[in-house]
């Protein structure tokens, strides 16, 4: 079995290091088309996926094209790589001079990531919402977006 880790090192530094994904791969059946399990996992969201990849010919490119191929059916289905996500645009609201997001408008899995970042942060009670305490300042989404968090 193959195990491809993901890991953050903070500032490029080992130590503080800390898995964010694994990718796990296994050979179910053998021989020169060999077949595959893969397991796709990350640290916010658990288990995201599973595939099999058959009929794949060993030995016939680099372990890194098994790896890429691997991800890319857990991922899609297709021995591609899935479009390009595009930049989240969650609209940032206002009530009185307060800008704030909504954590229920922000796609996972950001929402999750955003979310378990702002546990013990301060969030604004906003009164008017339908949700007051699903909010979150706009500058804390800002700063995540942009690695500060």
């Amino acid at each position: 079995m193959l195990k491809v880790t993901v890991e953050l090192w903070p500032g490029g530094r080992e130590s503080g290091s800390r898995v964010l994904a694994t990718a796990k791969i296994g050979r179910v059946k053998n021989g020169a088309l060999a077949d595959y399990r893969v397991e796709l996992h990350e640290d916010v969201q658990g288990e995201i996926a599973t595939a099999a990849l058959h009929d794949y010919p060993r030995y016939a490119s680099t372990l890194w094209d098994l790896v890429a191929r691997a991800i890319a059916i857990a991922l899609t289905g297709k021995e591609e790589l899935p479009p390009r996500p595009q930049q989240l645009d969650v609209p940032v609201r206002t009530s009185g001079n307060t800008p704030y997001v909504r954590f229920r408008e922000i796609p996972e899995p950001a929402r999750s990531l955003f979310k378990k970042r702002m546990a013990f942060s301060t969030r604004p009670l906003i009164d008017e919402d339908p949700e007051p305490m699903d909010c979150a300042y706009a500058w804390d989404w800002r700063d995540f977006l942009d690695g500060g968090r």
